[in-house]
């Protein structure tokens, strides 16, 4: 039987004692490590309740070829599960006032828009190039509003499947938006040569004002 116990990741909250919105993130192909764990604290500052889970089970690594293994062997359905506790768990935390987003970068942009089609009730989606299974994500299911962020030269996570993911939403009665940026994959990484400062503020600025507007 699945428990919350089987959620386990790095959590951070606002100020005060006051409820907000609730946000899962899903990490890079990386693991939960210190850039993920900053980006949680740097959402919590700006009001919500961050659940960073860990879809490895404890593992992260630096070493490209390890991500790659690691990234593979993740099981998509797998990962749902556990987002489902989690979305149960954080719509049940003190802080919280029971509206729930999602946000995932890289291998978590993926697991971002898989959420979308799996998780029931989401307030809003937002991943970062990331493109999921299509054997693992029906869009035909997603029901909460998506914005999108995706880097121009990405040659994986490529703009054109975005704008397909989006078009089939949006044909369907949903709502997704695809932000184009002129930098490359993982520009929002500020750990790596990768990293766009411009393009990285911009989008965190929508980010959060996106999540601000549908979670009040």
């Amino acid at each position: 039987m699945s428990t919350a116990s089987d959620v386990i990741g790095y959590e951070a909250l606002p100020a005060g004692d006051a409820k907000h919105g609730a946000v899962i993130l899903f990490h890079e192909w990386w693991g939960l490590n210190a850039h993920i764990q900053d980006l949680a604290n740097r959402l919590a500052k700006e009001g919500f309740v961050v659940l960073a889970l860990d879809l490895y089970g404890g593992k992260s690594t630096a070493d490209g070829g390890e991500a790659a293994a690691l990234a593979t062997e993740l099981d998509t359905l797998e990962a749902m599960r556990l987002t489902n506790l989690a979305a149960t768990q954080l719509r049940a935390h003190p802080r919280s006032n029971g509206k729930l987003a999602v946000v995932g970068f890289c291998l978590g942009g993926a697991m971002a828009l898989a959420a979308a089609c799996h998780v029931e009730g989401l307030a809003a989606v937002a991943p970062f190039y990331g493109i999921p299974a299509k054997e693992k994500a029906d869009f035909t299911k997603v029901t909460a509003p998506i914005e999108a962020h995706f880097a121009r030269t990405d040659a994986y996570a490529t703009v054109a499947k975005a704008e397909a993911i989006a078009a089939q939403v949006n044909a369907q009665g949903g709502s997704m938006k695809v932000h184009v940026y002129e930098a490359e994959h993982a520009f929002m990484n500020d750990t790596r040569p990768v990293y766009d400062e411009a393009s990285a503020k911009l989008a965190w600025s929508r980010l959060v004002a996106f999540f601000h507007a549908q979670m009040g």
